[in-house]
């Protein structure tokens, strides 16, 4: 299967009218939304690339087998089949389901963490690092993006160095693959493979935060010359069979709008999650889950592992990152996984970053072009060192033709960039504060340069 897919590998049979707004609609709205895209109504967005979290289409073969969902509430036939298909994708032998990967979160940071605990990862995501900052546990965030092909690896130097230092109060090292907020880079098996190999030696458990690591799979198997006569399943498998458990998001990797859960080959964390998740989640058999989204999930985990759809995939987020880059519009490179990031430092050097220079792109973008990405940047991640944007693509859902489009709002960016400021936030919420936090901007720079 060739790398590059210059097609969609699938028809389009059912289709979903677009909303075209107005600029003057869109001064309105996003000043109604506390200049905060999430907000926003979904109806009124052009282009929406705020997230790729449960945001796919689904495929006909996933809703064929939802229309099989047993939706009993315990020992459902489509708990049966969610099993078997998660235990091929992870390897493990304990799948305890959740209503999606924040809920898997939730349960091991009860199980497992408390206050003053130190986590330790190649960067958290943001409902990860939430969670356990809930819990008073301190976090370290160690990429390494020294390797060009695998930008999402932990710095194995700085990791070996905490762990000597930290020993007694270190209880997980979590990969997140892809990492996400470092760019949606890769991790390569090599440096996971070590990472293994100090958790053993340091006597910590390893978590991988899964939920893109089909689309990693790919990547490895095409960068790493060990794995190219390997299967994209084989390469889950041997990624998965390093971790002492694993979270699920199978809002990513497993293709549908919602669900998730955690694997485990450990019997007695696995029963002390289960009783946790009858607490937070529900019954061990659904989790939070409908019987025809554990139907949807089955099919979709196996469909994530297809060569040609992550070929596709991958593709889109490279076509999008070339348009730009090409454009002379700052862009992390290689191309991720599942975004394209934009580097605000570079595109906005003149609004400093208590200014929050990413969200203010996040409201050009939405004014000019209707188009809803996502600040990771001082907002999301009040430490964060850089400012970026993150374009994410649904999976299945968008053609070529939309992505030139946001291609096209980017011009307009580019041409006014001098005439963007900053924004000040005037509410914020004591946790993950992107989501429900109220901003204005520190001038009237949003209506001034939509003219």
């Amino acid at each position: 299967m060739p790398f590059n897919l210059d097609f969609e590998p699938y028809r389009i049979k059912v289709v979903e009218w677009i909303n075209i707004t107005t600029r003057d609609e869109r001064l309105r709205l996003i000043e109604d939304a506390h200049y905060n895209v999430f907000y926003l109504k979904s109806k009124d967005i052009i282009i929406d690339l705020l997230t790729d979290s449960g945001t796919g289409a689904l495929s006909d073969v996933q809703v064929g087998h939802m229309a099989m969902g047993d939706e009993s509430y315990a020992g459902a036939r489509s708990w049966d089949r969610f099993y078997e298909s998660a235990r091929r994708y992870t390897t493990k032998e304990h799948i305890i389901p959740v209503h999606q990967g924040r809920g898997a979160e939730r349960l091991i940071a009860e199980a497992l963490l408390k206050e003053g605990d130190v986590v330790v990862s190649n960067t958290l995501f943001d409902t990860t690092m939430g969670n356990f900052q809930y819990k008073g546990v301190h976090f370290m965030n160690l990429p390494d993006p020294s390797d060009y092909n695998f930008r999402g690896n932990i710095d194995l130097q700085k990791l070996e160095e905490v762990l000597r230092r930290e020993a007694e109060r270190v209880k997980l090292i979590v990969m997140t693959i892809t990492n996400n907020s470092g760019g949606g880079q890769p991790v390569s098996l090599k440096n996971l493979k070590a990472v293994r190999e100090l958790a053993d030696k340091y006597g910590v458990l390893l978590m991988i935060d899964a939920c893109r690591v089909s689309e990693n799979s790919f990547f490895v198997k095409h960068r790493d010359p060990d794995y190219r006569d390997r299967s994209i399943l084989e390469i889950v498998n041997e990624t998965l069979s390093m971790a002492d458990l694993i979270t699920f998001s199978a809002k990513k990797d497993g293709l549908n709008n919602i669900g998730g859960f955690i694997a485990t080959d450990d019997e007695q964390l696995a029963l002390k999650l289960k009783t946790l998740g009858v607490l937070f989640e529900g019954f061990p058999t659904y989790g939070g889950m409908a019987g025809r989204d554990m139907e949807a999930i089955a099919v979709g985990l196996m469909e994530s592992t297809r060569e040609d759809y992550l070929a596709h995939r991958t593709g889109q987020v490279r076509f999008l990152n070339d348009l730009l880059d090409d454009m002379g519009i700052p862009v992390l490179k290689p191309a991720g996984g599942h975004a394209v990031y934009i580097l605000v430092d570079q595109l906005l050097p003149h609004i400093p970053p208590e200014e929050f220079p990413g969200q203010s792109l996040v409201v050009a973008l939405y004014v000019f072009g209707g188009v809803r990405g996502v600040e990771i940047g001082k907002l999301m991640f009040p430490d964060a060192q850089h400012n970026m944007v993150r374009l994410a693509i649904p999976r299945r859902t968008y053609t070529e033709s939309h992505l030139r489009y946001v291609a096209e709002t980017f011009e307009e960016i580019k041409e006014k960039a001098d005439c963007i400021r900053g924004m000040r936030i005037t509410y914020e919420p004591e946790y993950l504060r992107h989501f429900l936090a109220h901003l204005k901007p520190l001038d009237d720079w949003v209506k001034r340069c939509s003219g």
